[in-house]
């Protein structure tokens, strides 16, 4: 163990004494507890007494031990997302490892070996929405290639006054149980007479096709958003001085939530994506998927408030936080923009292409689509998040910059980059009406493990033949986004595939072991949105 210092110190603080003398040793106990919210307080699950998680802060190279108590009367978890260790200390209950029983305490041990902006979750059943989250960040060995005057940590997430089991069990008897937007005969009206009663008609047709409409933006409504487990009301706030570069380390710990980012007067310079450092990029707004991270850089010069504005992609709410060089001062918080609609765009196809309802993706079973010739269907590959989708971030002011996927260059060339040993195709695949979700038509519980071989390089390409945007999460791995770049993809644990749309990424098979490979919708991997990865060694001869 490492001799007593002031990171020990700063560590007992951290955890609120928790934290052991010695530094690189961490008690964490998992619980029964309470989130305090504007209107009251709510049952949640915390970690040491806290909901979110409180902030762990390690140093690249550091051996870490972390003992984790369960307190609860069933079984528990913690995953570090995003970081690279041996699989046995992954934290995925029946792939990592059996799990934390009631009583039990469990002691993560590994060498630290990135730095960056990551969180830690657990990996059992609903619990990370019932509060089991929390911000994870890792100090550099090194100098970072950029400044700044100080820091702050926004976890997003998405609360619910619902039990998550009951939620689930609601979908599955009535997809659209959390739909409050259903179209009504005065929006047929409406759309007839702006677009045509014949155009209106075969629209509505190819929606009823898919058994679906075109408000299927998000399955759930009803969420609280929150900042560091405050929300709107409540209005977390960091102070500056006016001239300061404030570094914000946006993480999404939503279960099921999207959301575009933006301060309103400020420009942000995107620095880091899912813990690796990029090539500065200065945009007006981005959107950060569920588990992502995103590191930006801000320069506040007006002795005001801003508003950190994090809007739910389906416009049903959103999550706030304040930059003030005073305690006590509020920005102006923008109103929230139209609620979007669905497109045939989203689904990768139109009515120009489109001349019978049941052409293209129209009445196909999605869950049926393994072992289909997929060629046949109208799914056209689309760059990031294309202007005619209606799950495109439209921009708040005209002129603004948004930032796509194929702006994020890695600050550094990859050094073993080269061509792909091998390619594997993955269909994202669903039925909205059972809310079933799979990966090529087989849930979870039906697939067998995806077998790769350590040392090769393996070119995943996913097919996202949904009208849901997912975030598909490789634990152990990195995922090099093709946008590209070359060299220079940037590497990233979690990479969203847009609806009707085509993304690549080349994983490095570096890291022996079983590994979790799943949809970071909670809701959407608990319906079988998931497969087991094992890295095998490869053959001698």
């Amino acid at each position: 163990m490492k001799a007593q210092g002031l990171r020990a110190l700063l560590g007992a603080a951290l955890l609120g004494g928790a934290c052991l003398a010695q530094a690189g040793v961490y008690e964490l106990k998992i619980g029964e507890g309470s989130l305090e919210l504007s209107d009251g307080t709510r049952r949640a699950l915390t970690v040491n007494g806290r909901t979110p998680a409180p902030e762990l802060r390690f140093r690249e190279g550091e051996d870490v031990e972390i003992r984790v108590t369960n307190t609860l009367d069933r079984d528990t978890s913690l995953h570090w997302h995003g970081l690279v260790l041996p699989y046995t200390q992954d934290g995925v209950p029946g792939i990592s490892f059996p799990g934390i029983g009631p009583g039990q305490t469990f002691t993560y041990r590994f060498r630290v070996k990135q730095a960056g902006t990551y969180w830690y979750h657990a990996h059992s059943d609903f619990q990370e929405v019932e509060g089991l989250y929390g911000p994870l960040v890792i100090e550099p060995k090194g100098r970072e290639p950029y400044s700044y005057d100080r820091e702050y940590t926004l976890l997003l997430a998405d609360w619910h006054d619902s039990k998550p089991e009951k939620i689930f069990a609601n979908l599955k008897k009535q997809s659209d149980y959390y739909n409050q937007h259903q179209r009504t005969l005065g929006d047929f009206i409406a759309d007839g007479r702006a677009n045509g009663w014949w155009n209106t008609l075969k629209d509505r047709l190819d929606w009823g096709g898919m058994r679906m409409t075109p408000t299927d933006v998000a399955d759930i409504s009803g969420f609280r958003f929150l900042v560091n487990g405050r929300d709107a009301r409540q209005n977390w706030s960091g102070l500056f001085r006016p001239g300061e570069r404030v570094r914000l380390r946006l993480i999404n710990g939503s279960g099921m939530s999207y959301f575009d980012v933006r301060i309103p007067g400020l420009k942000m310079t995107v620095v880091q994506a899912d813990g690796n450092d990029v090539q500065p990029v200065t945009v007006d707004e981005l959107r950060i998927a569920v588990a992502e991270t995103y590191d930006v850089i801000v320069q506040p010069t007006d002795a005001r408030a801003y508003t950190v504005f994090a809007e739910a992609m389906d416009r049903s709410g959103y999550a706030r936080a304040t930059l003030a060089p005073r305690e006590g001062m509020r920005g102006e918080v923008p109103a929230l923009r139209p609620r979007p609609l669905l497109s045939m765009a989203d689904m990768g196809m139109d009515h120009g292409g489109v001349d019978h309802p049941g052409m293209g993706m129209a009445g196909m079973d999605h869950s049926a689509m393994a072992g289909m010739d997929h060629s046949a269907l109208a799914v056209t590959p689309r760059s990031d998040y294309a202007p005619a989708s209606g799950l495109a971030p439209r921009p708040a002011e005209p002129g603004d910059r948004l930032l796509v996927y194929a702006d994020l260059r890695a600050m550094r060339p990859y050094a073993d980059y080269r061509a792909p040993d091998r390619s594997i195709e993955f269909r994202l695949t669903g039925n909205m009406e059972r809310y079933f979700w799979s990966i090529d038509g087989r849930k979870y519980s039906e697939a067998e493990p995806i077998r790769l071989k350590y040392g090769e390089r393996v070119r995943i390409r996913f097919v996202n033949d949904t009208m849901m945007a997912h975030p598909m999460h490789l634990h152990g791995m990195w995922m090099q986004l093709d946008k590209g770049n070359g060299r220079f993809n940037p590497l990233k644990h979690v990479v969203s595939v847009a609806p009707g749309s085509t993304l690549e990424v080349d994983v490095p098979a570096d890291a022996l072991g079983e590994w979790a490979f799943h949809c970071h919708l909670i809701y959407h991997m608990a319906a079988g949105m998931m497969r087991k990865v094992i890295v095998e060694p490869a053959a001698t001869l």
